[in-house]
């Protein structure tokens, strides 16, 4: 059936669509209250950009029937995150919004953290924050303004935030249990925009500590006052209110669309989303799908507020409703203003960056005759033979994909050939036995000998893939690619191409080079008592503070080791170190 047919039969319900390349691969998920009329809708008139670069990558389409908008919706969602297609917005479990935790611990103590499906914490959440700086900037006031504990794990000795008068000293000294509840719910009052009662509080210790002449410290409780007035300031949307709830709204224009998402907790907008990209498919089904992902990863809210044109894509998948006048209509106006400005300051940025990967995408469709979608890049490093490890790094429409970053720890003693063929081996052969996805491009960090070594491993394995060599010059900087063929393939060194490359091979170099000195480090501090069993962290902690260093230790008798440790261990400590002394 051609595809014109096949449109022809499409039913007018509603339903998931997607859209398939030429090799088979899912490009994009989308959702339709209408089946029929949604898919239709791209193979007729113009269309923005980038749905006409969607357009003009659909070669077949599928599509599944659902009962309702919001079956609709849910099911999008979980394709979406199944084939990860190249033209859908993708929130990834990674990229989740970081919170506020007020952990259940005996002691006030906040944390920032981030938060998906998956994550399970003990204690009040309280976000998201629109980053993580702006999280972090709110604990570093929390820590300042209450006796809250600093340290992630209790120490057995007073630290240096206790002697700075940051800290009660929960690690040694008993506290209340009461007074410890009552702190923590005065900073969950705090995160909710309650601040009056410690602006207040911290007013009458700035002018206490003026009329004692304590100008020093006066001046700290002004900057905190400061502090929390900034960051409350331009927040207050309705006085006494009380009400929590999230509004969404968004802009589009010449083929851009901006989102902007506002989060008021009991009458205080305390935070903020803003998404800028181009516009794929029509408004409503792009700005619903990146909403309903949002509240995949983040806290649902108890009221959602939308443009009255997105409430038929949700049903009752989340608790949405309309405004049309009062603060909540005032607050969909500030979100679409948000929005407005967010694209034009955006706009430019996005533009260039995409003409950067269009860019990229016909030089390597000159050089390779094909579309590169996915590149893995290796590379090796060891110290005379020791610690020998290998990375490889992963680029995705040429963006670095770090989820699929792997280290390789090597055969100690073996040449750099040799590393890169087990290296190469290991990959391919899980590669091929995992059926995991095949790079379009496979870049090894060398010239002949390298691409000889991958040509052999790949016709073992029986697989077909694009091999290339990254050579340098004398001064170590990228100079050239190498073919299957040994030619060496001429690149502007002024071109997007070549800086392209020359970053890869500077990131897969990092890789192997960070991995390799964390080997490296573990083997410096490892010593002899490592080695001996029944003698732990603590035993070894014992030995050193008592006798000072390692050549010291090798010196002590059994009588003088037993005087640490218990007769056992001290036997099989001495037994070691004289076996190390006979070698």
């Amino acid at each position: 059936m051609s595809l014109s047919e096949k449109l022809s039969t499409l039913p007018k319900k509603p339903g998931v669509y997607l859209h398939k390349d030429k090799d088979g691969n899912v490009i994009y998920v989308g959702k339709a209250i209408n089946l029929f009329n949604r898919v239709n809708s791209y193979f007729r008139g113009a269309h923005d950009y980038k749905t006409t670069k969607l357009v003009s990558n659909i070669r077949d389409f599928d599509y599944i029937v659902t009962k309702s908008e919001k079956e609709a919706l849910i099911l999008e969602y979980n394709l979406i995150k199944q084939y990860d297609p190249k033209f859908n917005i993708v929130f990834k479990d990674d990229k989740s919004y970081p919170y506020i935790l007020i952990h259940e611990s005996d002691e006030p103590y906040v944390s920032v953290v981030r938060k998906n499906k998956k994550s399970k914490f003990k204690g009040k959440l309280f976000g998201p924050f629109p980053d993580v700086g702006a999280a972090r900037n709110m604990v570093e006031l929390i820590n300042k303004i209450y006796p809250t504990r600093k340290c992630k794990n209790l120490q057995k000795e007073l630290c240096l935030y206790f002697h700075l008068k940051q800290c009660p000293g929960y690690c040694v000294y008993p506290s209340d249990s009461e007074e410890n509840k009552r702190i923590k719910e005065n900073i969950f009052d705090f995160l909710n925009g309650e601040c009056k009662e410690v602006i207040k509080d911290l007013r009458t210790k700035m002018n206490e500590c003026v009329e004692s002449l304590n100008y020093e410290k006066a001046a700290e409780y002004r900057d905190l006052i400061n502090d929390i007035e900034t960051s409350t300031l331009k927040q207050d949307v309705q006085k006494n209110s009380g009400e929590t709830f999230d509004v969404f709204n968004y802009y589009v224009e010449d083929g851009y669309i901006s989102i902007t998402g506002l989060f008021v907790k009991k009458g205080i907008l305390l935070s903020s989303d803003k998404y800028t990209d181009y516009l794929v498919g029509d408004a409503e089904n792009f700005v619903s799908s990146y909403i309903y992902q949002f509240y995949e990863i983040n806290e649902k809210p108890k009221t959602l507020y939308l443009p009255d044109e997105l409430l038929p894509y949700f049903g009752d998948a989340l608790n949405c409703t309309c405004v049309t006048r009062g603060y909540k209509y005032q607050l969909l106006k500030q979100a679409q203003n948000n929005s407005i400005e967010s694209l034009k300051q955006n706009k430019k940025i996005i533009t260039r960056k995409n003409t950067y990967y269009e860019d990229l995408d016909e030089e390597f469709m000159r050089l390779f005759n094909k579309h590169i979608n996915r590149i893995e890049l290796f590379d090796n490093s060891h110290t005379g033979g020791t610690n020998t490890v290998g990375g490889m790094v992963v680029y995705k429409d040429f963006k670095p994909s770090k989820k699929d970053y792997r280290m390789y720890k090597l055969e100690e003693g073996a040449d750099d050939l040799s590393s890169m063929r087990e290296m190469l081996y290991r990959r391919y052969f899980r590669v091929l036995k995992d059926n995991l996805e095949r790079p379009d491009l496979l870049i090894v960090d060398g010239g002949k000998l390298q691409i000889d070594i991958a040509k052999e491993i790949l016709e073992s394995l029986a697989m077909d893939i694009t091999i290339v060599g990254l050579g340098k010059d004398d001064h170590h900087n990228t100079s050239y690619i190498m073919n299957t063929d040994y030619e060496i393939i001429d690149i502007r060194k002024d071109s997007n191409l070549f800086f392209f490359l020359a970053n890869m091979q500077d990131e897969v170099h990092r890789f192997a080079i960070t991995y390799h000195k964390k080997l490296r480090s573990k083997s410096v501090y490892k010593s002899v008592l490592d080695d001996v069993e029944g003698l732990g962290p603590k035993s070894r902690n014992k030995l050193l503070k008592e006798y000072k260093s390692i050549s010291r230790i090798k010196q002590c008798s059994l009588e003088e080791l037993e005087k640490v440790l218990n007769k056992n261990t001290a036997l099989k400590l001495y037994n070691k170190l004289q076996e190390e002394k006979d070698a």
